[in-house]
């Protein structure tokens, strides 16, 4: 005979496991909108709850922290009947994630029971917020540590520099996971040491997304272009930062032409690019010239809505600038919302370039009276302008004010720009004392400045002393041999000529031949000094020599002008 007392029972448990399912979605609701960025939906959900479960307080808890309510996540977790160790533990987070790890690590000590996610939690914050001692000391009281310790200890040790520590710890580590060893090729990358990224690198199992990145990385600061792309291209799902790094490196190493088309390569992939992607692209647009590549990489900049990123703007303002399109420079320059110290030296190293100092002076200008205090950079802008345009008592003025205005101290690099104002000016024995106030490192620019304006000059006694010190720094420069040379031929001094050629032909230098190029209808034209392999060679020296006559011809008319 049945049970009648269980069967009257049913109805009852199944109204209880409905009500426990729409508690499951409600608090399912809230998460998702916590996540999505809509506290005032998740709040909404949370308040309509007629019946809540330890769940809905601990969703509604994360939802607050997760958008910036710290406050509001205090006042929940007080207000929960019943706490269990997920919302200690939310709390926690909460403090970390919004820069409280001191209050983090009261809930810490307050809490009746912990499991290791507990105390993994509050290492990271320890760690994240630089407060080491204290997480070595956490560390240690661990009860129980897992694969996410020792990996949190690991990267703590290598971004204090502590290298034989984290070395140590990862050999001690029970278990490694693909994080741990990705964290310690990182570390070494990150620190220049990539010897030893190499040596940990070929000894890993399985080489993963990061480690592989961060090898990409370490062979391109090295320049070994080709093994970099080697490992880009063992990697079978690369993500964007993948794709960043080997961009990148061709663009840090001069090969634009190869950024390029990895870029293409990227578009074609389906990977949507960040604004690293199109700074790097930019980068070798800026290098090549190529200006209309320049706004295909502006034109994705604003379909992929990055072009309001300040650096990314920056970026533009010199591949216009040295794609010679200044209006479109500005431009960008001032559609740039928050212009800080690097927006104007941006602006300002374009106009110097075009040896436009009027505007250079003005922005100059613009920029103090917002407020923002010039830096070395700038004055490096201010001189190179000055050199432009030959205004030497400027440049010496601005000079002085670095130190006795701005309380800036002049670098190589400005000591390079007035020697060589001085040295195109004629001022060769002021340049020289300029010269020795340079650092042993710096000096070659400055003495390779001296050393061409005493070919113009015809000054035989310094030019010999600027190239035996430029040969003294680099024996196989080719430029200070030939610079000398032609010096003692203007001057008659023939003997002197064969010696200079005699001594390169012993020591093996060679001149290396110039070349240049030009963009035409999306495509770039190199020319090389007395290559005349071009197919259209023919109609290029027809033209020049059509120009080069127009040119003397408007010189006549204009002497006939003054003459009148």
């Amino acid at each position: 005979m049945p049970n009648l007392s269980n069967l009257r029972a049913l109805p009852r448990v199944y109204k209880h496991s409905l009500s426990s399912l729409q508690i499951h979605v409600q608090n399912t609701k809230i998460s998702a909108f916590g996540r999505a960025g809509n506290l005032k939906a998740a709040r909404k959900v949370f308040d309509e709850m007629s019946e809540r479960d330890v769940v809905s307080w601990n969703a509604i808890l994360t939802a607050r922290w997760k958008n910036r309510d710290l406050e509001g996540s205090k006042r929940v977790f007080d207000a929960i009947p019943e706490r269990d160790i997920l919302s200690w533990n939310s709390i926690i987070t909460g403090c970390i994630e919004n820069a409280e790890p001191e209050q983090a690590f009261e809930y810490f000590a307050s809490m009746p029971e912990r499991n290791i996610a507990s105390w993994n939690a509050m290492l990271c914050g320890f760690l994240r917020y630089a407060c080491f001692d204290k997480a070595e000391r956490l560390f240690r009281d661990m009860p129980e540590k897992n694969v996410i310790s020792y990996t949190a200890m690991v990267d703590g040790y290598m971004r204090r520099k502590e290298f034989k520590k984290a070395h140590e710890l990862f050999d001690k580590m029970p278990k490694r996971n693909a994080v741990s060893w990705a964290v310690m090729v990182s570390g070494y990358v990150e620190n220049d040491m990539f010897d030893d990224a190499k040596k940990l690198f070929d000894f890993m199992p399985q080489k993963n997304l990061v480690a592989c990145t961060a090898m990409i990385t370490g062979y391109c600061k090295k320049g070994m272009v080709v093994y970099a792309r080697k490992i880009f291209g063992l990697i079978q799902d690369k993500d964007t930062v993948s794709w960043n790094a080997m961009l990148a490196g061709y663009a840090q190493n001069g090969h634009f032409e190869e950024a390029l088309k990895l870029h293409i390569q990227m578009v074609r992939a389906g990977v949507k690019p960040d604004h690293a992607t199109l700074i790097s692209s930019l980068t070798a647009c800026s290098s090549l010239a190529l200006l209309q590549q320049g706004r295909i990489t502006h034109a994705i900049a604003i379909k992929t809505m990055l072009n309001s990123y300040t650096p990314l703007c920056n970026a533009l303002i010199t591949m216009y600038s040295k794609c010679g399109s200044m209006k479109d420079s500005e431009l960008v320059f001032c559609g740039i919302r928050c212009r800080g110290l690097v927006s104007y030296n941006t602006i300002i190293a374009a106009y110097a370039q075009h040896g436009n100092y009027l505007n250079v002076i003005t922005f100059f200008k613009e920029m103090e009276q917002n407020g923002i205090d010039p830096d070395e950079t700038t004055f490096l802008s201010l001189l190179s302008a000055c050199g432009h345009v030959g205004k030497v008592k400027d440049s010496l003025k601005w000079f002085e004010l670095m130190f006795s205005k701005y309380n800036l101290i002049p670098q190589s690099e400005h000591y390079g720009c007035i020697v060589d104002i001085l040295s195109r000016s004629g001022e060769l024995e002021k340049a020289f004392t300029y010269i020795k106030k340079m650092s042993n490192k710096a000096e070659n620019a400055g003495w390779g400045s001296l050393l061409g304006a005493c070919k113009t000059h015809s000054n035989v006694e310094l030019g010999e002393l600027a190239a035996n010190n430029i040969l003294k720094l680099d024996s196989q420069s080719s430029g200070a041999y030939v610079m000398l040379s032609n010096i003692y031929a203007s001057a008659g001094m023939w003997g002197a000529v064969n010696k200079v050629r005699r001594l390169m032909r012993e020591k093996g230098v060679k001149k290396l031949p110039g070349y240049s190029w030009l963009e035409i209808g999306k495509k770039v034209h190199w020319f090389m000094v007395g290559d005349v392999s071009h197919p259209e060679m023919e109609d290029i020296v027809g033209e020049l020599h059509r120009v080069t006559s127009h040119m003397k011809l408007c010189k006549e008319v204009d002497v006939g002008l003054e003459l009148d």
